[in-house]
C-alpha cells in the first residue's frame, strides 16, 4: 500500500467502483470522521450493505482489510490529539480527565450490558473443567495475564503463555474436559482466530471475554461477556476497553470463589501463607 492519502485513493477509483461499493464511498467521503468509529459490522448496518462488500471496497482500494483502512482513515480524519486519547478532545481539555472519564463511562456502560447470566455461566463451566486455558494476544495478553494470576489462587489447573507459537501449542494440548477463556478487544485478531480454530478443533468448550460480541470471535464462544466501550476511537488496543475487561475478569474470580465455596478459601489462604514468608 503506498502513501496516498485514502481519500484521494477513494476519488481516484471512483469509477473503477461498483454500484454498491460507490454507495460506500459516498457516505465516507460526505462524513470521513464519522465513517473511522464504527466497526466493520455498525458500518455496514448504517450505510446499508454487506460486511462482505465492505471487506471488498478496502481491498479493491489496496488495503489487506478494514482495520488497516480504518487506521488510515483516521490518520486523515481525526486530530492527532483525538486519535492519542481515543475520543475528541480539544486544547481546552484537561487531558488526565479524559483518561479518567472515558474509563468512568465505559464501566458504567459495561455494567449496564454485561450478561449475568452469562457470567454465572462462565464461573459454571470453569469450575467443572479439569483445566483453564487462558489466551490473550497484545494488548489482551495484559488482561490474561490478570486472569491468570487470579484465577490460580482458586486452585484451579490454569495455563497461560506470551508467545504467539507457544499459545497456539497450548490449544493444540486442549481437550473436551478443559475449558479456554479467549481475550479479544476487538474480536477480529486473525492470530487469536487461529488459535480458536485450533481449540475448536480440539472440541474445547470457549468462552470468549470482548468488546465486540458482533464479531467471528464472539461467534465462536459457547458463552461470550461483552463490555461496551464508551470511547468512539478507531484504535482497537482501547484503554478504557482493557479496564473493563480486567473488571470482568475480577467478577468472574469472585463468582468462581461463590462455586468452590470453603475449598476456594483454602486454596486462597494457602497461597497467602506461601507469600507472606517471602515479606520482610
Amino acid at each position: 500500500m503506498t502513501e496516498t492519502g485514502c481519500i484521494y485513493i477513494i476519488k481516484s477509483r471512483y469509477q473503477t467502483l461498483s454500484e454498491k461499493e460507490r454507495i460506500i464511498a459516498d457516505y465516507i467521503l460526505a462524513n470521513p470522521s464519522g465513517a473511522v468509529h464504527p466497526s466493520i459490522e455498525e458500518l455496514a448496518d448504517h450505510i446499508g450493505i454487506s460486511e462482505s462488500t465492505l471487506v471488498r471496497f478496502v481491498r479493491k482500494l489496496g488495503f489487506p482489510g478494514y482495520q488497516r483502512f480504518r487506521i488510515a482513515l483516521a490518520t486523515e480524519a481525526i486530530g492527532s490529539t483525538s486519535r492519542l486519547f481515543e475520543t475528541p478532545i480539544d486544547d481546552q481539555d484537561d487531558e488526565v480527565e479524559v483518561v479518567f472519564n472515558s474509563a468512568i463511562a465505559t464501566l458504567e456502560l459495561s455494567k449496564r450490558v454485561l450478561d449475568r447470566s452469562a457470567i454465572s455461566k462462565a464461573a459454571e463451566m470453569i469450575a467443572s473443567s479439569k483445566r483453564l486455558l487462558i489466551f490473550g494476544l497484545g494488548g489482551s495478553n495484559i488482561v490474561a495475564h490478570d486472569a491468570y494470576h487470579k484465577f490460580i489462587r482458586t486452585g484451579l489447573d490454569c495455563s497461560m503463555a506470551d508467545d504467539f507459537h507457544i499459545q497456539l501449542m497450548l490449544a493444540s494440548q486442549a481437550c473436551l474436559n478443559c475449558t479456554a477463556l479467549v481475550i479479544s478487544h476487538t474480536g477480529a485478531n486473525m492470530d487469536t482466530l487461529a488459535i480458536v480454530e485450533e481449540l475448536r478443533s480440539q472440541q474445547c468448550p470457549i468462552i470468549v471475554l470482548t468488546s465486540n460480541p458482533r464479531s467471528a470471535l464472539a461467534r465462536a464462544g459457547k458463552t461470550v461477556l461483552s463490555v461496551g466501550v464508551a470511547s468512539t476511537s478507531f484504535v482497537s488496543e482501547a484503554f478504557s476497553a482493557r479496564i473493563a475487561h480486567l473488571v470482568v475478569v475480577d467478577a468472574l474470580y469472585v463468582e468462581l470463589m461463590k462455586i468452590f465455596g470453603t475449598k476456594g478459601v483454602e486454596n486462597l489462604e494457602a497461597m497467602r501463607r506461601i507469600i507472606a514468608k517471602r515479606r520482610t
